[in-house]
């Protein structure tokens, strides 16, 4: 296949729009200036006039191109193309306008050329309306050839732009060592200036004899083009800010309804505050839970720390107000990750799951812990709620004087002027936390111009089937802390924080490890008792210390000794067991001789008309099982029961 002809072939091909004879169309090639085009026409070997089949009339240049004459083949321009408008992609604006007016006067003057335009008429054309001559149009089309028309405008690039024609920019040479000391020196943690670098590199480049040192604004371009942003972040700011260079991601909650998903965490308030437990103002954390979908904060607490007691709070009070979510996400704090909130979670990263391990409160309600990287409000968005409240708690008229700063530096001038009490900061959160629920105009794509409150109660209307509640038993999971420990012999008692705990089921478990769950707040009030397996054994009562002269705890004392011990013979001799007498006699293969069991006799008080008072023997009768079982319970309900009449003067250490 042919790209380029001579006269002859031209003729012999008889091509349309051209003369069929050599005269004719060599005055048609001296008339159009065939000759004239510089790419378009050559000499090969044998010393004849070639001329390139783009120099044609359009319909001349159509059937060559049926014919299959191009020597271009589909794959080559295909291949060709792509490349093109990858180097288009690295000019500049001003290099892509320059393409843009060289493919218009291309196209306008194929116009004219398949019009019937005359080159001399072209070329005067050309020259007044877009000031190029002829041999810059021939330069174009040549630049296009055996390019898809499609892909002309990238083929039109100029040659001047060294980056996009894959030209590295020419470094400076810099001794090795100097170049390795100033990269060390500027690439490290405290973001020490390019310029002071610089200056120790060249210090220590006149003593080492480092030879060529190029200037700093050279070394700084080198810098920034050997070494992307991102590792200049990562090695001078840290990991924190490099990963901020990262788009955040955006996650779709239309999927979920409320109290699906909850979230919790907790944020230091930046207030002086007199609090009960510290003679000295302190800052307390607020901390609590929020529903993932709605944004709406659940319950809250104020407390001295992100502590386990404070998150059972917080949780206890959600899960009895609205009702038992399915996923819980926080982040891997001690208060959080406690064994006493999710002990027993496989997700839970930082203790050992042991086999006796307590279930905690989210395990046993049922719920799924997720830990989060804290600090990651993509992770938690309460984070970004906690932002909010801060500054409407911390910065609100009626605190201030007692607003202390972010930080050291962010004190404001009128720093210690003025303390709040915790009973204030109360009041205002409450206050702050139920506008940040009602206030309509949200922009989220859940909200939708709604407030939290009227998204979540929507959602939790309409989705009430699905969302659990917990039961009167359960309560006492997040009313009560979690903890285990061995009963002690040779009662059974459980001894924690200087207090004792005992019930007579408990005699069962002496020497077993048993898990109680207490309120931290009451200590002196009864605790559950349960077995490993969370099977509630019984109710514990706390056992007070007795008066060492007291008579009337001794009474006492020996009164419940006594029911204890009456009622524990009552309940041996119901079973009816064999006498060491009566084995024996079954042993030597004689039939043992049994009384007949007795009929009690009961002497009750009788009042007649005629005797008045007078007591009255009245006919024996047997004790049904019904009586004899009332009776039994009765007396063995009397023993657990531990009253006391005073208390000892000193108190047992520990004891709250």
């Amino acid at each position: 296949m042919k790209e380029w002809f001579t006269i002859a072939e031209l003729v012999a091909a008889r091509l349309p729009e051209l003369p069929s004879t050599a005269f004719g169309l060599r005055k048609f090639a001296d008339r159009n200036g065939w000759d004239a085009h510089q790419f378009l026409c050559r000499k090969n070997e044998a010393g004849a006039v070639e001329y390139h089949y783009k120099i044609l009339p359009r319909d001349a240049r159509a059937r060559v191109v049926f014919d299959g004459t191009i020597t271009k083949t589909a794959a080559e321009i295909d291949t060709r193309g792509p490349l093109a408008w990858k180097r288009f992609n690295l000019l500049t604006n001003d290099q892509r306008a320059v393409c843009e007016r060289r493919l218009e006067i291309l196209l306008k003057a194929e116009e004219l050329q398949s019009g019937g335009c005359k080159s001399n008429i072209l070329k005067r054309y050309l020259s007044d309306a877009f000031g190029i001559d002829l041999v810059t149009l021939y330069r174009w089309r040549k630049l296009v050839e055996g390019y898809h028309r499609h892909d002309w405008l990238a083929a039109l690039a100029p040659s001047n732009s060294q980056s996009a024609n894959g030209v590295i920019a020419q470094v400076a040479e810099c001794h090795p060592e100097a170049w390795k000391h100033l990269c060390s020196d500027f690439l490290r943690a405290g973001e020490p200036k390019f310029a002071a670098c610089y200056r120790r590199m060249r210090e220590e480049a006149a003593i080492a004899g480092w030879e060529p040192i190029p200037s700093e604004i050279t070394l700084r371009r080198r810098m920034n083009a050997e070494f992307p942003p991102a590792a200049q972040v990562l090695a001078r700011k840290g990991r924190e800010a490099a990963r901020r260079m990262v788009p955040s991601q955006r996650r779709d909650k239309s999927g979920l309804h409320a109290l699906q998903v909850v979230n919790t965490d907790g944020h230091v308030l930046d207030l002086r505050i007199i609090a009960p437990w510290s003679n000295e103002p302190v800052r307390i954390t607020l901390l609590g839970t929020q529903d993932v979908y709605s944004g709406k904060i659940l319950s809250w607490r104020l407390c001295q720390a992100e502590t386990w007691e404070a998150v059972r709070s917080a949780i206890g009070d959600m899960v009895e107000q609205f009702g038992i979510p399915e996923l819980f996400f926080m982040d891997n704090g001690k208060a959080f990750a406690s064994k006493k909130i999710s002990g027993g979670a496989k997700s839970r990263n930082r203790f050992k799951i042991r086999e006796d391990e307590i279930s905690g409160l989210l395990t046993t309600l049922g719920i799924e812990a997720k830990f989060t990287t804290p600090y990651r409000g993509q992770a938690k968005p309460i984070e970004r709620a906690w932002k909010d409240l801060a500054q409407e708690i911390s910065l609100h008229p009626s605190m201030d004087g007692a607003y202390t700063g972010s930080n050291p530096q962010a004190k404001p001038h009128n720093y210690g002027a003025r303390t709040v009490t915790l009973e204030e900061v109360q009041r205002l959160t409450e206050n702050r936390v139920a506008e940040h629920n009602a206030r309509t105009g949200r922009n989220s794509k859940i909200a939708n111009g709604r407030s939290f409150d009227q998204t979540f109660e929507e959602s939790y209307n309409s989705h009430a089937h699905l969302i659990r509640r917990p039961t009167a038993d359960q309560r006492s999971l997040w009313l009560l802390a979690t903890h285990q420990l061995t009963a002690r012999k040779p009662d059974g008692r459980i001894e924690y924080l200087g207090n004792r705990y005992w019930n007579v089921a408990l005699n069962g478990w002496i020497g077993k490890k048993v898990t109680f769950r207490f309120d931290p707040d009451r200590l002196h009030d009864p605790i559950k008792v349960y077995d490993p397996q969370g099977r509630l054994i019984c109710d514990a009562k706390c056992i007070d210390d007795a008066g060492f002269t007291s008579m009337a705890d001794a009474r006492s004392r020996m009164r419940e000794e006594k029911e204890f011990l009456n009622a524990s013979k009552a309940f041996l001799a119901a079973r009816d067991l064999l006498k060491p007498s009566e084995l024996g006699a079954l042993a030597l293969g004689k039939k043992p001789e049994r009384p007949e069991p007795s009929k009690a006799v009961v002497t009750r008080m009788a009042t007649t008309k005629a005797s008045g008072n007078a007591l009255r023997k009245v006919e024996p009768d047997m004790l049904s099982d019904e009586e004899f079982s009332e009776g039994f319970s009765n007396a063995m309900s009397r023993i657990s029961k531990v009253i006391s009449l005073s208390d000892f003067p000193a108190k047992s250490r520990g004891r709250r």
